[in-house]
C-alpha cells in the first residue's frame, strides 16, 4: 500500500515529509538565492517554457473547456470522419494536454538540476509521484487570486524576455554596422574622418545598449534558477490538478481530483444530463451525406471499432506518461496513421478554392491537384471519370447545367463539414512550427480536430466525390465560356 503524503508546498500546511524537503519547493529560502546562478542565455528557453505553461493554464478555464465540449467536440466533420464518441475525443484532448505539459516538465527538469535547492533538484521525482497518484494534490484552487498573480508574473517575464531577445538582435545589427563604420573611418584621411558625422548613429546604438541593460534587469536574464524553476513548478502542479479535475470523468487512469477543490455541479459536470459511461454510435452527417450523394457508403461510425475506442481511452494516460506521443496513437486505418493528413488537407483546401471560383480551374490547376493524389486515388478518380463522364460526352448543354448545379449544391454541403477539418489540419501544423520559433505562440487547434485521426476510407471516398463533382462543374463552365469540353473528365 502506497502511503499518501501531503505536500506542504501544495497545501500551505506545515506538514513535514520524511524523504524530501518539499516545504521550500515554492517558498524559497531568500538567504540561498543570492548564491544561486542566474539564467543568463538560458532565459530564452525558460521564457518559451513559461509561455507554454501560461497558455496551457488559460486553456483549462471553465469557459475554454465548455467551448471545447460544445464546439469542436460536436463538429460535424469531427463526428463523421473521426468519431462521435465524446468520451474518446476527450481522452485524446486530455492526452494532448498532458503531452504539452510533459514537454514543459522536461524543460523545467533540465533547469532544476542547476538549482541550489535540493527539493527543486528532485522535482522530476515529485511530478512522477503526482502522476502515479502517490502524492495528494492538497488544497489547490484554480483561478484563485494567488494563482492568477503567479501566472501574470510569468507572463510579464515572458514579455520582458521577448523584448530582450528583440533588443539583442537589433543591437547585434547595429554593432556590425559600427564595426564597418570604424573600418571606413580608418581608410579615410584624418581631415575627412573628423568631418564624418556619426552622432545620430552613436546615439542610436547607445540607446539600444541601455534598452538591453534594462530588459536584462527586468527579464528572466537576471533571475536565478531557483526563482524561475520554483515559479514554474508550482504552476505545473496547478495545471496537472486542473487536468485531473476536468478530464478525470473521461480518463480513468488519471488521479482522482476530489481533494483538489469542490467546484459547483455546473463546473464539474460539463454535460449534467449525459451519462458518459454509455458509448454512442452516431456518425455526424453521414445520414444526410449518404442520401445526398448516393455514392458514399460508409458502414463505420468512426476510425476505430468501439472496443478499440474503449481500450485507447483507458490506456491513453499511461501511454503519455511513458512518453508515447499523441500522434502515435493513430492506427493504420486513419489518415494520420497512413501519413497523409497534411497532403489530404491541401487537396481539400485546393478543391474548396476551385469550387467557389470555378473559372480558376484551368488545365494547369487540374494537373497540379491530380498530382497531389496518391496512386490509389489516382486510379479510383480516373476510373470514375472515365466511366461517368465519357459516356455523357454528347449530353446537351441544358442537361450539363442541371447536373453541374446539382453537383455544386452537393459539394457545398460536403465542404461545410469537410473543409473546416482540412483547415484545422494545416493550422495545427503551422501553430506547432510557430510554437518553436516564437515566445507568444498560442495554439488554438487540437489534434482530434484535424484529419490525423480521421477514418482513411471515409476521407478518401469524400475526396473522390469532391474531385468528380469538380470535374462536372469544370466541364459545364468550360462549355459555357466556349472552351474545349473534350478530355476534361477522361484523364
Amino acid at each position: 500500500m502506497v502511503m499518501q503524503t501531503t505536500m506542504a508546498w501544495l497545501s500551505g500546511a506545515s506538514t513535514k515529509t520524511t524523504h524530501i524537503n518539499t516545504r521550500n519547493l515554492f517558498c524559497l529560502d531568500k538567504s540561498s538565492s543570492p548564491s544561486s546562478v542566474t539564467l543568463g542565455i538560458l532565459s530564452f528557453e525558460t521564457a518559451r517554457t513559461m509561455s507554454h505553461l501560461v497558455h496551457i493554464y488559460r486553456s483549462l478555464s471553465s469557459e475554454e473547456f465548455s467551448e471545447l465540449c460544445e464546439g469542436a467536440l460536436k463538429s460535424q466533420g469531427v463526428a463523421f470522419l473521426n468519431s462521435s464518441d465524446e468520451r474518446f475525443l476527450l481522452s485524446l484532448a486530455c492526452a494532448e494536454k498532458l503531452e504539452e505539459l510533459n514537454r514543459a516538465v522536461n524543460a523545467v527538469t533540465r533547469l532544476a538540476r542547476k538549482c541550489t535547492d535540493a527539493s527543486l533538484n528532485q522535482f522530476d521525482q515529485t511530478y512522477a509521484e503526482m502522476c502515479l497518484g502517490v502524492r495528494d494534490f492538497g488544497k489547490l484552487e484554480y483561478a484563485s487570486k494567488s494563482v492568477e498573480k503567479l501566472v501574470e508574473k510569468m507572463d510579464k517575464y515572458v514579455k520582458a524576455t521577448s523584448n530582450l531577445h528583440a533588443a539583442l538582435e537589433s543591437l547585434a545589427e547595429l554593432e556590425i554596422s559600427e564595426g564597418k563604420i570604424k573600418k571606413w573611418k580608418q581608410n579615410l584621411c584624418p581631415k575627412q574622418a573628423n568631418k564624418a558625422n556619426t552622432d545620430y548613429f552613436d546615439e542610436k546604438i547607445a540607446y539600444e545598449r541601455k534598452q538591453v541593460k534594462h530588459y536584462r534587469d527586468v527579464s528572466l536574464w537576471n533571475q536565478t534558477f531557483d526563482q524561475s524553476v520554483g515559479l514554474m513548478t508550482r504552476v505545473i502542479t496547478i495545471i496537472y490538478a486542473r487536468i485531473c479535475l476536468l478530464f478525470g470523468p473521461y480518463v480513468s487512469d488519471l488521479p482522482r481530483a476530489s481533494k483538489i477543490t469542490k467546484p459547483t455541479s455546473q463546473r464539474m459536470r460539463v454535460h449534467p444530463d449525459t451519462n458518459f459511461m454509455h458509448f454512442t454510435s452516431k456518425s455526424g452527417p453521414i445520414a444526410k451525406s449518404s442520401q445526398k450523394f448516393g455514392t458514399i457508403r460508409i458502414a463505420k461510425s468512426g476510425p476505430l471499432p468501439k472496443s478499440e475506442d474503449k481500450l485507447i481511452g483507458k490506456r491513453i494516460h499511461l501511454d503519455i506518461v511513458k512518453n508515447q506521443k499523441v500522434m502515435q496513437l493513430a492506427t493504420e486505418s486513419t489518415v494520420g496513421g497512413a501519413g497523409l493528413a497534411l497532403r489530404y488537407a491541401n487537396i481539400i483546401i485546393y478543391a474548396e478554392r476551385y469550387l467557389y471560383a470555378p473559372t480558376c480551374i484551368n488545365d494547369e490547376a487540374r494537373g497540379y491537384l491530380y498530382e497531389l493524389l496518391p496512386e490509389n486515388l489516382k486510379t479510383t478518380v480516373r476510373g470514375k471519370l472515365w466511366g461517368h463522364w465519357c459516356t455523357r460526352a454528347h449530353e446537351g448543354s441544358g442537361g450539363s447545367h442541371s447536373l453541374a448545379e446539382g453537383w455544386r449544391e452537393a459539394l457545398e454541403e460536403m465542404m461545410s463539414w469537410l473543409a473546416p477539418v482540412a483547415h484545422d489540419t494545416v493550422k495545427w501544423q503551422q501553430e506547432r512550427y510557430l510554437e518553436k520559433q516564437r515566445f507568444d505562440a498560442k495554439p488554438t487547434v487540437m489534434l482530434f480536430q484535424t484529419l490525423h485521426f480521421a477514418d482513411l476510407e471515409k476521407t478518401e471516398v469524400a475526396i473522390v466525390e469532391v474531385l468528380v463533382g469538380l470535374s462536372c462543374i469544370y466541364r459545364y463552365e468550360n462549355k459555357r465560356l466556349g472552351g474545349r469540353p473534350s478530355g476534361v473528365g477522361c484523364r
